[in-house]
């Protein structure tokens, strides 16, 4: 735990992972460095074979379609319905998960001859997943077979209904199991009961991926694909990368082989919709990483689908010629400025109203607000926000009329799906994750919800949940943020869930230079910190013989609370700050705390 009097994040701990007994030993073998040791082993890694393929992910490390429970099965459903001219529709879910996924199926049947065509539900006027309304519309447009992308395992009456039009589904999903499974002829599913694949972490876009690899070996008769096809599904691996970063899955196992790889092919690829994505985020050229697809890219395709029709942007995946693509990209920018501008309205709604207790108290163990005005598109980053700051359960919802649709997003200890279906009598229709869930409900049982809702969760959390903390992978000293070993901490990268950025604390440094503030609103902050300078020459302090630039962001109040200060502990994270064709290390603030 920090142990200053005072620090940035006000109650935060600190939690530093025990010093392991063996990193020495590990750093030996790896010829490298103590703390890399220690950040592989806080990970899980320890032995030779399972760090190397951490280290080095191969192609040869992802697992086979058909250790994808059913996928081969419907990877023949598949090559029988495009042999018989049956009219398919690729159903798609409106987050970049669903879109790129929905993209990667609809592009390799329609390369081999398909009749195909996507359907994507808005999300505002159809809700989440496959409904009624939708599957009766196709059946009358003379769809036969039905393909669900990142949606369909909860969508029990309206499969039902499409079995009683003739219509054949394949389902594609990783969402939580109910009790009851819909009507299928296939459901591939990383977690279908007593068939699991060895990643049940799988993503939407990564089950759409392995889907899409089974049809290409199933129509080629053989495991071996001609190479348009193998070139298609390495360019593929661009859009189930965008969608593994995107949807917060683990980035381990083959989870990271995808994101590696398709990261790699992300940046240079020849799709000409994502390189109009990338010239509209400006990010040609750019070595991409995960921070790139959760903050730049990820967030122009799903403002598609929240301030309007994510169609587009799945038109801008699938099939859109150049010129078109650059119109929607415009598009997509257009849309992310009026997202954010509508997000920071929210946001500061939200908080007075959790500050005032309107539904929950501000002690209270869980946040639920709502309201008539807010845009139910971008309630989920609202409710993301509010966990950050709150440090609680969050449900933020928008109220429509007689009803209202909301988005809850969780904390460790808390499971969103089980704490939902806790209150399920208030709700006319709920599902979700751990981490994070959906929900409708009538305007009329909103405070009931809200107090149920609170009650389970102070039921479930212990106070210290509600603390804010840091996972810190070792105390170390500037001496040990060489140039090499933060070139070797960056290389863990890509970054995510399961493998977050690694984060390090280092002990009474000495703030070298007074913080300045930076960029146009000053949110920004930069200083020098030194360490290992204690002698002492005529009555002055040495100068430290080690020095490191520190950059915090967010931070624009932190220069006057270090006014005066000398003296402080740092947590944060290693990189590399690379300006003019030079590299250098630079540190970026988590925490700082002093006396």
């Amino acid at each position: 735990m920090a142990d200053k009097a005072n620090a940035w994040r006000q109650d935060c701990r600190w939690l530093v992972a025990p010093a392991w007994q063996g990193r020495d030993d590990l750093a030996r073998r790896l010829r490298s460095s103590p703390l890399i040791a220690q950040i592989l082993y806080n990970r899980g890694l320890q032995g030779d074979d399972e760090i190397k393929s951490f280290l080095t992910p191969r192609l040869n490390d992802l697992l086979p379609p058909e250790a994808l429970p059913d996928c081969d099965k419907a990877a023949d459903i598949l090559c029988q319905a495009v042999a018989a001219g049956t009219k398919i529709c690729i159903y798609g879910d409106y987050d970049v998960d669903g879109m790129t996924g929905t993209a990667i199926l609809y592009r390799i049947l329609a390369a081999h001859g398909a009749t195909v065509d996507y359907y994507v539900p808005h999300r505002l006027e159809e809700g989440y997943g496959v409904n009624v309304s939708a599957i009766e519309k196709l059946a009358a447009e003379g769809v036969k077979l039905l393909v669900t992308v990142d949606c369909g395992i909860s969508a029990v009456e309206a499969l039902t209904r499409a079995a009683e039009l003739g219509i054949e589904t394949i389902i594609t999903d990783h969402h939580g199991l109910g009790e009851t499974l819909p009507p299928a002829r296939a459901i591939v599913h990383p977690a279908l009961p007593g068939k699991e694949s060895p990643n049940v972490h799988l993503c939407g876009s990564g089950v759409a991926f392995k889907l899409a690899w089974a049809f290409a070996r199933a129509h080629a008769g053989t495991p071996r694909v001609d190479e348009p096809t193998r070139n298609f599904l390495i360019e593929a691996m661009s859009l189930a990368a965008l969608g593994v970063i995107a949807d917060v899955v683990p980035l381990v196992g083959e989870n990271r082989v995808l994101a590696v790889y398709g990261l790699k092919c992300l940046a240079a690829t020849e799709h000409v919709g994502i390189k109009a994505l990338l010239e509209s985020a400006r990010l040609v050229g750019e070595r991409l990483d995960a921070f790139h697809v959760g903050f730049c890219l990820a967030p122009r395709l799903n403002a598609c689908g929240r301030m309007g029709h994510a169609r587009l942007a799945v038109e801008l995946l699938a099939r859109a010629d150049a010129e078109r693509c650059r119109t929607i990209a415009t598009h997509l920018e257009n849309a992310n400025v009026q997202r954010q501008k509508v997000e920071r309205e929210i946001i500061e709604q939200a908080r007075q109203m959790h500050d005032a207790a309107l539904l929950t108290g501000p002690d209270d163990y869980a946040v639920v607000v709502a309201n008539e005005n807010w845009h139910a598109g971008v309630v989920g980053i609202v409710a993301s926000r509010l966990v950050e700051q709150y440090h609680r359960p969050a449900i933020v919802i928008a109220i429509d009329g007689e009803y209202a649709q909301g988005s809850a997003r969780s904390i460790p200890g808390l499971h969103m799906r089980d704490a939902l279906a806790s209150c399920g009598q208030h709700l006319e229709h709920f599902g979700g994750h751990a981490m994070a869930g959906g929900l409708r409900l009538k305007k009329a049982n909103l405070k009931a919800f809200a107090r149920d809702f609170a009650a389970f969760a102070r039921s479930i959390l212990r106070p210290e949940d509600l603390r804010a903390s840091l996972r810190i992978d070792a105390e170390t000293s500037i001496a040990d943020l060489s140039m090499p070993v933060v070139d070797q901490i960056v290389r863990l990268a890509p970054f995510g869930q399961g493998n977050p950025a690694p984060l390090v604390v280092m002990r009474n440094c000495r703030i070298l230079s007074p913080p300045q503030r930076m960029g146009k609103t000053g949110a920004t902050v930069s200083f020098l910190a030194g360490q290992n300078g204690t002698g002492q020459s005529a009555g002055v302090q040495s100068a430290p013989a080690h020095r490191i630039r520190c950059v915090g962001f967010h931070m624009g109040e932190l220069p006057d609370r270090l006014m005066g200060v000398q003296t402080v502990d740092l947590a944060g994270k290693p990189m590399v700050n690379t300006f003019n064709g030079r590299s250098s290390p630079e540190f970026h603030l988590s925490d700082v705390a002093w006396d």
